[in-house]
């Protein structure tokens, strides 16, 4: 190339108007890029929501089954040690069932969360090699989280048919509305820490630890009934409803925990309960968002931390 045609390429060039590529990382005008690129990809999405449930279960013999024997074998432990030994079970009826709802419930938001998290270090290779929007990857782990859910709320849906007490009643409406606000509150703590976790290696551990805590604030294995009495509604109580996971719990046992809302065994709930929800799932959206926004402006390093 001469001298006199590097000169009209290089004054080409400088006329040129450059064009920013990748996500734009502005807290508000970039929520629809992001949004938009992740609409894009999304059959990328679906592959890799399979190829993490063919990996899950890759040369195993139950195969999918395997996905009921951690919340089966919670059940019997719980249900035995805390319903049996220790009365639980004397206080809350169909107490099987009651644990049931709570445990599948609750490990939809851990699955969402723990897989969240690890999603972007586990695949740190393809990260490397290609540019993919990568909030797709914490959102993979959410439909393998919705899968395996999925499969757990069709056990469930049989026991509540074999044990008589099919909820069939306008409280099943509580179903949608509880998991839409689970999955918005989950979804947006996994993608920040995705983010977070690709620079401190810590959070995933530190994950592990509140998850443990979170468990025991949550009305799993012991009825809201039982925080009532002893709270009587103070701003304790009031702390207590403050947490969405605690108010997905009671909506998805309003929905499915029949004998616990009939007039003979009628246990105390939160007053509206459905306004506490609706708000619930307002922050819940804010915090997906804040979430998403924080993940776009970290995630610039991605390849050089991984």
């Amino acid at each position: 190339m001469s001298l006199a045609q590097a000169r009209d390429r290089e004054q080409r060039v400088a006329r040129e108007n450059l064009k920013p590529v990748g996500q734009s990382t502005h807290f508000v005008t970039g929520t629809w890029a992001s949004l938009k690129d992740v609409w894009g990809s999304r059959e990328l999405t679906s592959l890799l929501v399979r190829r993490e449930l063919k990996a899950r279960y890759k040369d195993s013999s139950l195969g999918i089954v395997w996905s009921l024997v951690r919340p089966l074998a919670q059940l019997l432990i719980y249900y035995f040690a805390i319903g049996q030994i220790l009365g639980v079970a004397r206080s809350i009826p169909s107490f099987a069932i009651f644990v049931f709802v709570g445990l599948t419930t609750w490990g939809l938001f851990v699955e969402i969360v723990q897989g969240g998290t690890t999603s972007i270090t586990n695949n740190s290779g393809l990260i490397k090699k290609i540019y993919l929007p990568r909030e797709i990857f914490p959102l993979a782990s959410v439909g393998g989280a919705l899968f395996n859910f999925g499969v757990q709320l069709i056990i469930l849906v049989l026991a509540t048919i074999v044990a008589g007490q099919i909820p069939l009643d306008l409280n099943l409406l509580y179903a949608p509305l509880s998991l839409t606000v689970l999955i918005f509150f989950a979804t947006g703590f996994g993608i920040l820490l995705a983010g977070l976790n690709v620079y401190l290696r810590d959070i995933q551990h530190l994950v592990e630890v509140a998850i443990m805590v979170l468990f025991w604030a949550s009305p799993i294995v012991y009825s809201f009934s039982f925080v009532h009495d002893k709270l009587q509604g103070n701003w304790l109580e009031q702390l207590y409803l403050a947490n969405p996971i605690t108010l997905a719990v009671l909506g998805m046992q309003r929905a499915f925990w029949v004998a616990g809302t009939t007039e003979s065994t009628s246990q105390n709930w939160p007053d509206d309960l459905a306004i506490r929800l609706w708000i619930a799932l307002g922050i819940s959206i804010v915090i997906l968002w804040i979430g998403q926004r924080i993940f776009s402006r970290i995630q610039g390093n991605f390849a050089q931390e991984l």
